[in-house]
Parts: structure tokens; sequence; C-alpha cells
């Protein structure tokens, strides 16, 4: 079995005792355990150990080192919300934007979600994958060692199987954005759906974790997000949303009757949503880089935490919005922006996020007989993940017990 001793670490930092499941809310987001001169020791995958290096044994049979020393390490950070599958870029649209076309307007011009479709389309399978795999990359050298990534820039059965085939083949989980918008050869939403679940949805449920549906003005209304959403939970897929990004639609009263495990966004969100969500069992997925991008209002984090709320944040990774695949950035904006303390952006990239995905049964944490997931940083404090804005201080990453990256 390999084995692999990260020794001499300034600090290991790790969410709230296992005690308290996931996902974490109210007060035990602010609980993070830090150890001072401390080591992890990984084996076959697994955390084996994690204490202070003064109180480290002989290690018997063969053990590979890694030094790290000035090094912090926190459990390595999950994105539970991107969009990795796509062709093209929208920098054009980026420009445009910065002139002062809106989101909207440009969405209703035909550009947008379906300026991406088209290049998407473009690309053919193998190209979906080189994409996806160099954007796994990118996400992998920021500290993420899980992700979500979502198809939804297809639209069509090919690209889109193509895409979560893509995503899978990277080693991420794959949702079905299949509600993402109405392509241009259908005449409106109804007709795009009668063909997305009688079509695409039997091979998307063979292929992807979740289904996910842009619930908003200009896209999927709330009747039709049920129907797509009805039809892939009975097919056997967890639900995800987009909600509330613009516009109150309806998007969390549909989460909560569904059961789903998340509602993404919420940037629109007023008092009686955050109630609502506060108690229920849906998840609120936070997407701070894509508010400051799009020029938007940041979503309540404040409000949703003090409320009792269980959230997690993501990058929101894509073309359009959000194009950055950077969660220590993230986490920055979360402290800056939403109001939240490091420790409850920490908590919300790690187990909180890893809860969305369905998997904080073995990861979001450091802790003995969990999977050996670790980000470690360039710095003296577990904190700069969020107070070095935009720095480079991913020093490496460990995935499954071995080491992934180092800069």
């Amino acid at each position: 079995m390999t084995r692999l001793l990260v020794r001499d670490l300034a600090q290991v930092a790790t969410p709230s005792p296992l005690s308290v499941a996931a996902p974490v809310r109210g007060r035990a987001l602010r609980e993070v355990t830090v150890l001072e001169e401390a080591y992890v020791l990984c084996a076959g995958g697994t955390i084996e150990a994690v204490g202070k290096m003064a109180e480290l044994g002989p290690l018997d049979g063969d053990v590979e080192e890694l030094d790290g020393r000035g090094l912090c390490a926190l459990p390595g950070l999950v994105d539970c919300h991107t969009h990795p599958a796509w062709g093209g870029d929208r920098v054009g649209e980026f420009s445009l934007r910065a002139g002062g076309a809106s989101y909207e307007e440009l969405h209703a011009a035909g550009g947008g979600i379906l300026s991406t479709v088209r290049a998407t389309r473009a690309l053919g399978e193998a190209g979906l994958r080189d994409r996806v795999e160099r954007h796994a990359g990118w996400m992998l050298r920021h500290g993420t060692t899980t992700w979500e990534g979502k198809s939804g820039y297809g639209l069509d059965r090919e690209t889109e199987l193509a895409s979560l085939r893509a995503v899978r083949v990277a080693g991420g989980s794959p949702t079905w954005l299949g509600a993402h918008s109405v392509p241009p050869e259908f005449d409106d939403a109804d007709a795009y759906l009668d063909f997305a679940l009688a079509e695409v949805l039997p091979g998307a449920a063979g292929l992807a974790d979740a289904a996910d549906v842009f619930l908003e003005r200009g896209a999927f209304d709330a009747a039709r997000a049920r129907r797509y959403l009805a039809a892939c939970r009975d097919a056997g897929l967890s639900l995800r949303l987009h909600g509330d990004q613009f516009t109150e639609s309806g998007a969390i009263p549909l989460a909560i009757e569904l059961a789903a495990r998340s509602v993404d966004h919420l940037e629109a969100t007023g008092p009686a949503g955050v109630r609502a969500l506060a108690g229920s069992d849906v998840a609120a997925v936070l997407l701070p880089a894509s508010a400051l991008f799009l020029d938007r209002p940041m979503p309540p984090a404040r409000e949703l935490v003090d409320a009792g709320a269980a959230i997690a944040l993501a990058t929101d990774f894509n073309p359009g919005s959000a194009f950055t695949t950077s969660l220590p950035l993230v986490c920055s904006l979360a402290c800056t922006q939403l109001h939240l303390a490091p420790e409850e952006a920490l908590v919300a990239v790690t187990v909180n996020a890893a809860h969305v995905l369905g998997c904080a049964g073995d990861r979001g944490r450091i802790a003995p007989e969990l999977r050996a997931d670790l980000t470690l940083l360039d710095a003296p404090d577990w904190r700069y993940l969020a107070y070095h804005l935009g720095g480079d201080i991913v020093a490496a990453v460990v995935r499954d017990g071995a080491l992934a990256f180092q800069r």
C-alpha cells in the first residue's frame, strides 16, 4: 500500500468535528480545528492519521514524504457548480457588456448561452474532452480536488451526452443541464422539453449524477421546470436548480417541493425566500464571482447563515458570466462581499459543497478514514485562502493520497 507523509506543516485546518453532520449550519459553520506544527499521513487513498509532529512516532515500511514546511493543509476544495464543457469563448460579449449591454439583452439577441451552443456543437466529442480536461487542470491548480460539471451548451442529444461523458472521464461529477435554454431549432420551450425528455433523458440518466434547470425569465418558468425535474427525478437523478439569479420566479418553492439538493445563485432572493430555505433541507449555493462578473447584487449570504440555512460556495465557472476556476478567489469574495467569516467560507467550499454533491461522507474534512484529498497553501496561516485576494497561493494538491499538483 502506498503511503504518503505530509510532514512539518505550519498548520492543518479542518471544518467542524465529524460529530456535526453535513450540511453544517449556524454557529457550527465557524468551528474550524487548527493544529500547529502538524502532519497528515495518507495510506491507500485515505487518511491514516493526522496530528502534531511532536507526537509522530517511527513509521514502518516504505513511506514517501512531502515537505510541508511553511505550508498549511486544508481539505481538498470542492467546487459544486461549474460549466466546463463548452467551445469558443465570450470575450466579445464581455467587451460589449463592459460597454453597457445587459446579460438579458445579449441573451434575447441570440448571444449569451446560444452563442456558446453553436461553438460547442462544432467541437465534437474529442474536442469536448480536450476542453474539459484542460478546465479540470485549471481547477486542480486552484486547489479543487472534487468538482461537478454541467452539460447545457449542446442542447441536442449528441453534444449533451458527449459533454456528460467528457466530465466523467475528466474526473468530475456530471450534471445534465438539459433545460439551460431553448435552442434555435425549436419553436418554444414545450417543444424542446418534449424532445429533451424523450430523446436525451434516457441516455443522460445513465451518465449523470444530477439534473439541473435554469428557472428564470427568458429561460424556463416554474411549470416547465417542474415538468423537467420531475421526469429527471423519476429517472433516478438528483435535482439542482439555477434560481433567483435575476428575478424571484418560484425556484425556491419548487426546490423545496421536489426535495432538490440545492438551489443556486439567489442574487434576487428576498426575506421570504431566505426564511423558506432556512426551514428546509435544500442547500443554498452562492456564486459571488458570477454576481461580480455581471455587476449584479450579491446573494444574501449573511441573512441565510443567520437564519439557519445550509450554504455552499462555488465558482460557477463558465465562459459568459463567471470565467474563473478559483475557489480561493470565491472565498475572498465571500468574506469581503458576502460578509462571511473565513471559517464559514472554508466550510462552504469543503464539507457543505461535498454535501451538495452527495459525497460529504468521505471528504470535506481532514480526519482518519476519510479520503486523502488535501490542498496545501503556501502561507503561514490557513486564512490566507481568503485573505490573499487573487493570489497564487496553492503550493500543492494531494488527491486520493497521491501528489497531483505541485508548483
